[in-house]
């Protein structure tokens, strides 16, 4: 009899034998293919794919695959302070012209860091609000630039081991307190909270903003990564509102009509070259009636240009020259005293149609919405008033706090929105956030202050925490509706992103992350694993997540989290298990680098 030459454990003789082993794991992939294509969104179809390339799926049970881990190792302690789309490294690649070597240039996807920033040796906790507005640790923010070259002027000082904050500045020598006192003898709409949301461009470590909050301003600073070393990481270390942003050659990432208030202190930003494009932006996202507040050269030139090392002819020819361009857009003169130059933009086209048809400079056609700011040219030209509009000006948009609740009048500009949805979505998320504060008790202590909202909709998560000791950046996608200018009306601040990309700040800025619904709607064009990478790059040692998405998304990013050194829990939202959305919510661990895991 011929010997059977099968051995146990396979099928088939020779070269047919197929390991049992081997067919298992094939069915079991071919099913689990096929149920994420036909039982996930497609969204979440992405997502596992693209977590099963990073991980692999070394033991089956029942035919679940489990996930390893993946890795992710320090970064070098040298990128302690990574901006990836604005990092001094890739200036020399690009244009020097009207500075656009500073503005956004993110690098490919090829390139992107695939490792976890690490925090400077000696890092502490920051000091809580509202102590942190006038000290912070020096080894959070070791960089002794501005308090060296700038000591004259009072931005900050060296005691032990802290930075202290005197509220000195260069317009301001006798304290920013002093500097508003003045500035609203002049404007009085900054005391009846007509005036609620500002912008200071060239902001240095935002003492002007960081003390307009205690009088119900809200603003957002604005500054470049340049040789003032760190000036908005100061200000995010200070507790203050800030992001990384120069005005060069293209939009501010922020809608038209948006800022009651733009300021100006010494900021040196040349107006009226290259035809007042500079000047036309600002013109741009200041609301109707809006003010502008120029401080310092050329404004009382009589008294300080010998202190500027120039000639009083020049400066008076400067000051003469943003006076004729401000003229020509239809700005009035409000008030002119001391070291302050305030205009006020008009309420309505009426002026523009009754210049002159040569007068420079135009009035833009509608070859660009005005709202679009995201990689969006900047043009030499004004933007005229949305038609219908009554109530969107300073003075006319209801006063603080009322604005907050009040639905705003560009509703009606927004598709598929009514003054009725906008109603629910604030008392939806007054409910969650009431849930929220349960599952995480930092949300009722001290212990957060800076928070981003990183895909919001009508702002209704930052609404909900108006009356905490916090500030929220609202995030508005490039790629969602754009509802960010209802988000501004309401008397609160954010920007547009597109989180495929990185986020315009520092790291370690942000106490608090909240995400709803990003994952789920953005995800066949971002990668979970880089989203979450950028968020642990600017998210703070020993800060909070909340994601709030789709049950299967949340899975993938707990196994992302954990390798990222995130401590990770799954909740019920407000509605309970019968929720189709769950809540994932992570604090980030508290971990420094050491030589031999720096990679």
């Amino acid at each position: 009899m011929k010997e059977n030459t099968t051995k146990p454990g396979y099928f088939g003789t020779g070269k047919q034998l197929v390991p049992l082993t081997f067919m298992m794991l094939a069915l079991c992939g071919i099913s689990f293919y096929l149920g994420c294509a036909f039982s996930s969104t497609p969204s979440e179809q992405v997502l596992v794919e693209s977590v099963q390339t990073e991980t692999s799926v070394a033991e089956t049970t029942d035919c679940i695959p489990i996930f390893k881990h993946v890795d992710f190792t320090p970064c070098n302690i040298t990128l302690q302070d990574m901006t990836p789309c604005t990092d001094p490294k890739r200036w020399s690649r690009y244009d020097k012209h009207r500075m656009a070597f500073r503005e956004r240039h993110c690098p490919p996807r090829t390139e992107r860091l695939q490792c976890l920033i690490p925090p400077p040796s000696g890092y502490r906790t920051p000091i809580p609000w509202p102590k942190s507005r006038d000290e912070c640790w020096y080894k959070n923010v070791p960089y002794e630039w501005i308090n060296s070259v700038k000591a004259n002027q009072n931005w900050l000082k060296k005691q032990g081991e802290k930075f202290i904050f005197p509220g000195g500045g260069t317009m301001f020598p006798n304290g920013v307190g002093e500097y508003i006192d003045r500035m609203e003898l002049l404007i009085p709409g900054m005391k009846d909270g007509s005036v609620r949301t500002a912008l200071d461009t060239g902001c240095g470590v935002a003492s002007w903003g960081g003390y307009l909050l205690e009088r119900g301003i809200l603003t957002m600073s604005l500054a470049p990564r340049d040789n003032h070393e760190a000036q908005v990481q100061f200000a995010l270390e200070r507790g203050v509102p800030a992001m990384l942003g120069i005005i060069a050659t293209q939009r501010m990432p922020y809608p038209a009509n948006s800022f009651d208030m733009a300021h100006c202190s010494r900021c040196l930003i040349p107006w009226v070259e290259f035809g007042g494009v500079f000047l036309l932006e600002v013109d741009r996202v200041l609301r109707p009636g809006g003010f502008w507040v120029l401080s310092g050269p050329p404004v009382n030139y009589q008294t300080y240009w010998k202190g500027w090392e120039t000639t009083e002819e020049k400066e008076k020819a400067l000051l003469d020259k943003i006076e004729a361009l401000l003229a020509n857009m239809c700005y009035k003169r409000y008030a002119m005293k001391g070291d302050f130059a305030v205009w006020q933009k008009p309420y309505d086209n009426s002026c523009y149609e009754e210049r002159k048809p040569e007068t420079y400079p135009p009035v833009c056609d509608d070859a660009i919405e005005p709202d679009a700011a995201w990689y969006v040219p900047m043009r030499p030209c004004i933007v005229p008033q949305q038609e219908g509009m009554k109530k969107l000006g300073v003075g006319q948009t209801p006063t603080w706090p009322e604005r907050l609740t009040t639905p705003p009048e560009r509703l009606k500009l927004i598709q598929h929105t009514s003054p009725k949805m906008f109603t629910a979505d604030t008392q939806l998320w007054v409910e969650r956030v009431n849930h929220y504060k349960q599952l995480v008790p930092e949300l009722k202590s001290n212990a957060i202050r800076n928070v981003m909202d990183m895909y919001t909709q009508f702002g209704g998560f930052a609404a909900a925490l108006n009356d905490d000791p916090v500030w929220v950046m609202n995030v508005v996608s490039s790629y969602a509706t754009n509802t960010l200018g209802i988000v501004y009306d309401r008397g609160l601040i954010g920007t547009y992103t597109d989180w495929c990309e990185a986020f315009s700040t520092y790291p370690r800025t942000y106490d608090f992350l909240h995400v709803a619904g990003l994952f789920s709607a953005e995800s066949h064009r971002c990668e979970m694993k880089d989203v979450l990478l950028e968020m642990d790059r600017i998210l703070r040692p020993g800060g909070l997540v909340i994601v709030r998405d789709g049950h299967a998304l949340l899975e993938i990013a707990g196994t992302l989290g954990k390798a990222m050194r995130w401590k990770c829990t799954r909740h019920d939202t407000e509605q309970g298990p019968e929720d189709s959305d769950g809540l994932l919510i992570c604090k980030k661990d508290f971990w420094q680098v050491s030589d031999e895991d720096s990679g």
